[in-house]
């Protein structure tokens, strides 16, 4: 029999189970023997108090010091005691108490999350599936894998995620001064503050851009470097848009635009160089908002000896209108790259599912082109604005991210600014793109900052802009 404790100093010394003490209590009470007036005995106390730690392992050490406060608490003991024999009498306990912490970890976590409801509408599918962790939430970036091109000698950039939110609170106030309110097809807010603080962290004596569209860009490189020169190269001049709304034409920029447009393959730029007093080429930032082919680019680049560049529309694999740098590092030897084009495979399932959540998710069908071929676009090379289209194999696709890699120094994604829960974007798949700046559920910052002065719409242009610098040659 296991220990438990005695029930009369008189009597001979007897133990009894859990069980047996039960069957004790259902019996007839019988008169007991007067007990001593010296040491009253207090049985029931003492034979529950036993009753309790007789489940566990440490019980035979444990009564001892759970007498002494059963004796200095004993009205407390008393009723606890007996409403645990009444429910043990009853019927099992811990459905209940299950059922109870149940009940409590779910007020608990509305009170916790409360402050999400504050920015999400209750409308939104995305946003009541994130609060309860079902499939295509915010909260999944990263889950299908992020490619990335690989330096060669593993560096990555200076700044940190405080840097970048340090940033961001100089930067909303200037973006509040844009003279192009309603930016469709350009720019929105999260390439307009990667741009900005790219060019304000480098500080570069020169910046070139390669699109310029309605001038929304050089307004942003001019707030970064107000007394640098900027060259601009477009097939439209930006001037032209003035006659239908908002532009901005910058007075210390050299354009080539409209009829003088040269593209940036085609520039003299020995001599553009020359004429703004540019000798050290690490000095110069490109950026690219073109739709070319960036392998063609950095080519060009590379040739004309520049080493910084920023890419506007970094594709990811399967979109998009032209070959880009994630394409290209898409590959099976990177952590994040390669893909199954199995239509039952578990990425299959995952993409098929996001695909109700996220205008720009692609699923396999869409992924995949003949012959299984997914890289670049279903196989394809894009050039030009998805004028021109070349068929790739893949053999020649891995060469392209081994060239890459051999002359990159950095590859640093831009992060969306914030989560798409305090952004409402719907376009991009956060599965495949880097953790936001400002996380999800982390209101407070966002609201801080004075993101939520702007309307959603500035935030639903995100493509994963990169930013590389190149091996000096």
């Amino acid at each position: 029999m296991r220990k438990g404790t005695p029930i009369s100093p008189q009597s001979p010394t007897l133990f009894f189970t859990r069980s047996e003490t039960t069957k004790l209590e259902s019996l007839p009470q019988m008169p007991l023997s007067p007990p001593s007036q010296k040491n009253p005995p207090k049985m029931l106390e003492r034979v529950l108090s036993s009753r309790r730690y007789a489940s566990h392992p440490d019980a035979e050490n444990d009564v001892a010091a759970d007498d002494s406060k059963t004796k200095k608490h004993l009205p407390i003991s008393f009723f606890t005691t007996r409403i645990t024999n009444y429910l043990t009498r009853a019927g099992p306990v811990w459905p209940c108490l299950l059922l109870l912490v149940f009940v409590l970890f779910l007020i608990f976590s509305l009170i916790y999350n409360s402050r999400r409801f504050v920015c999400v509408s209750p409308y939104d599918p995305a946003s009541r599936t994130g609060f309860f962790g079902f499939d295509g939430l915010e909260s999944d970036f990263g889950s299908l894998g992020v490619p990335w091109c690989r330096p060669k000698h593993g560096k990555t950039v200076d700044w940190t995620s405080k840097d970048l939110i340090k940033a961001l609170e100089v930067f909303v106030p200037i973006y509040e001064t844009r003279p192009i309110k309603n930016n469709m097809y350009g720019m929105g807010f999260d390439h307009s503050f990667g741009l900005w603080f790219i060019a304000q962290w480098l500080k570069p004596d020169l910046m070139i851009e390669s699109g310029a569209f309605k001038g929304h860009s050089t307004w942003v490189l001019r707030q970064a470097m107000p007394d640098k020169p900027i060259v601009s190269l477009s097939p439209r001049h930006p001037e032209k848009y003035l006659k239908k709304g908002p532009a901005y034409v910058d007075a210390n920029c050299t354009y080539f635009a409209g009829k003088d447009f040269v593209d940036f393959g085609s520039v003299d730029w020995e001599k553009v160089l020359k004429k703004h007093g540019i000798t050290d080429l690490s000095r110069v930032l490109i950026f690219f908002d073109d739709h070319q082919n960036e392998l063609k680019r950095i080519k060009q680049a590379l040739k004309a000896g520049f080493r910084h560049m920023v890419f506007e529309d970094n594709y990811d694999t399967g979109t998009g209108d032209h070959y880009s740098l994630r394409q290209i590092c898409d590959q099976s030897y990177i952590r994040g790259g390669g893909h199954s084009c199995f239509k039952d495979s578990d990425e299959a399932r995952i993409r098929s599912k996001r695909k109700h959540f996220w205008e720009k998710a692609v699923d396999i069908d869409e992924l995949c082109g003949p012959g299984e071929a997914w890289w670049g676009v279903k196989g394809y090379v894009r050039d030009n604005f998805n004028h021109s289209h070349k068929l790739i194999p893949y053999e020649e696709h891995f060469q392209n991210s081994r060239f890459v890699e051999s002359i990159l120094d950095v590859y640093w994604e831009l992060p969306p600014v914030a989560g798409p829960s305090l952004t409402h974007q719907t376009r991009y798949d956060p599965a495949r793109a880097p953790p936001p700046i400002v996380e999800d559920g982390r209101y407070g910052l966002f609201q801080r900052l004075g993101l939520t002065r702007f309307d959603t719409s500035v935030f639903n242009g995100y493509t994963q802009m990169v930013y590389i610098q190149i091996s000096k040659q």
